[in-house]
């Protein structure tokens, strides 16, 4: 029995190490990775959503619909209120595009570090100057979608300029509209490396774009006259691995001040030994905390994830035993299928005997046809012999009068000129 708990151990083990030194969420710059997006469909803490026009984004209890399928000429936008402390971070965007043949619009990701603008639904082609990161979404080119990567240092108007597509750093091609399921996005800010991935595979990447901390993540959408309708079902931050999370200062405890010694004396130098040694107990015992928090916010997102998929499947058995036949039906299906069988196989000697019948029909029509059609052509036919009879007369009544022809034009007065 040891033998056999011995490898599901190792797997709990190893999956404890993976989780202590995995990542954690940032909660507020962070929506849709728990069972709902909002308890009570009017708002997501830490978030501030904004609409041009009359109609506001439709706020669900699993996503949110940035441009409704219609009217067109529709616009969106949601915004972290908090800016990400960290320096090293991964985001996940999960969302979906869907509309008619030739629908249109866009989607955008910002990391900026003003936040949320004045034109609270910008896009690519209308914002103005931006100090940040702009990750385009679009049917750019005509090649059925793709994902185009924007920079600003605050000093490029985009509104105004005369060739915004011309900006981007990075791009590839990104099919994304009716697709029937959800597309994922994600973005990776290391020390060294920044890159951009669709569906799990990767997009673009560069090693010299650093984008610095404190900036604020925000995603809009617009839509054309003939509108394509953006919904967002999660937006996850999280710190990328070995990036410890940052705790709230807490003052230590007050105590006496020690007694003073001399410095050379023994007791001074057992003094700084304990001393060291309780800083030393204090660093591991907050690294500690540290791993042991990271390991509780992990299996708190796998406990919530597991939960979710229970809900969803759950949901969709209830729905195909709806949508399903009742079982009554089935079984007078099943005996009307039934009894069709035993009918056909009742008149399977019929239908051998109409195939008989047929077939001898068939060969004496052709038989009988043959011998009637060659009785009517030897019967019917003219014989050669009066073909023969007939030909000599004509050329002899030919003869008769090309010989009286001769003889009237001799006969015949002549005339001299």
């Amino acid at each position: 029995m040891q033998l056999n708990r011995s490898p599901i151990l190792l797997l709990r083990l190893s999956l404890a190490a993976a989780l202590v030194h995995g990542q954690y969420i940032i909660e507020s710059s962070s929506f849709g990775h728990g069972d709902r997006i909002s308890s009570n469909r009017f708002g997501i803490p830490h978030w501030h959503i904004s609409a041009d026009g009359q109609t506001p984004p439709q706020l669900l209890s699993d996503k949110i619909v940035l441009t409704p399928p219609y009217p067109g000429n529709r616009r969106g936008a949601i915004w972290a209120e908090t800016s990400v402390p960290q320096s090293e971070w991964t985001a996940d965007l999960e969302f979906r595009a869907t509309g008619g043949d030739r629908g249109g619009g866009n989607l955008q990701i910002w990391y900026t570090k003003e936040g949320r603008p004045r034109a609270e639904t910008p896009s690519i082609y209308t914002t103005a100057a931006f100090d940040g990161l702009a990750l385009v979404v679009d049917m750019y080119g005509g090649r059925g979608g793709s994902i185009r990567g924007f920079m600003n240092d605050g000093t490029t108007d985009y509104k105004s300029h005369h060739a915004v597509d011309s900006l981007a750093f990075g791009h590839c091609d990104f099919s994304y509209r009716n697709l029937g399921r959800p597309s994922r996005i994600q973005v990776r800010q290391l020390t060294e490396f920044f890159g951009v991935s669709v569906d799990g595979k990767q997009c673009f990447s560069s090693d010299k774009i650093k984008l610095p901390s404190g900036y604020y993540f925000g995603i809009s959408a617009a839509s054309a006259d003939t509108p394509d309708s953006f919904e967002v079902y999660k937006f996850v931050t999280s710190t990328a691995p070995g990036v410890t999370r940052e705790l709230p200062n807490r003052d230590p405890p007050s105590q006496p001040p020690p007694p003073a010694s001399n410095p050379g004396s023994p007791a001074n130098d057992q003094n700084s030994r304990h001393t060291s040694s309780d800083a030393q107990f204090a660093v591991r015992f907050t690294d500690l905390q540290n791993r042991l928090e990271r390991l509780s916010q992990s299996l708190d997102n796998v406990f919530r994830e597991v939960q979710q998929l229970a809900s969803k499947s759950e949901s969709r058995h209830q729905d195909l035993s709806h949508k399903g036949m009742p079982n009554e039906q089935l079984s007078a299906m099943d005996k009307r299928i039934q009894s069709i069988e035993s009918t056909l196989q009742g008149h399977t000697g019929q239908f051998s005997n109409i195939q008989s019948s047929l077939k001898d029909s068939h060969s004496t029509l052709n038989q009988g046809l043959t011998e009637h059609m060659t009785h009517i052509i030897s019967t019917k036919t003219p014989k050669m012999s009066s073909f023969i009879i007939v030909v000599i007369v004509f050329q002899m009544l030919l003869a008769g009068s090309y010989v009286l022809y001769k003889r009237r034009r001799a006969n015949g007065p002549k005339k001299y000129l």
